[in-house]
């Protein structure tokens, strides 16, 4: 086995490793805050979470606070799961990088 393996691809991306990470610690989070968090723009993020929920790791809520539309992402169990395992591969490589 490579120390490589396990890393998961739709992690690679600073971004999306970003979001994961703000919704693993909080379980969701809405548009404006991960927005704000990451210094992203709206397409930006938008493109990112798209992909996120493409493939399963996050889940997109739309509702109304009053008449404002909000987006709230929420991170699904395959997502934590897919999360935890992607940390994890990350920590072998680096106790590999160190001879540990």
């Amino acid at each position: 086995m490579a120390i490589i393996d396990g890393l998961n691809k739709a992690f690679e991306n600073k971004i999306r490793l970003g979001i994961m990470s703000v919704l693993a610690a909080n379980g969701s989070a809405d548009f404006a805050t991960l927005k704000s968090l990451l210094e992203l723009t709206d397409g930006n993020l938008a493109s990112h979470t798209r992909h996120l929920e493409e493939a399963g790791y996050i889940r997109c809520e739309k509702s109304f606070i009053g008449r404002k539309p909000n987006t709230t992402y929420v991170i699904t169990e395959s997502g934590r799961e897919a999360f935890a395992a992607h940390i994890a591969a990350l920590e072998r490589f680096l106790q590999g990088c160190r001879g540990e």
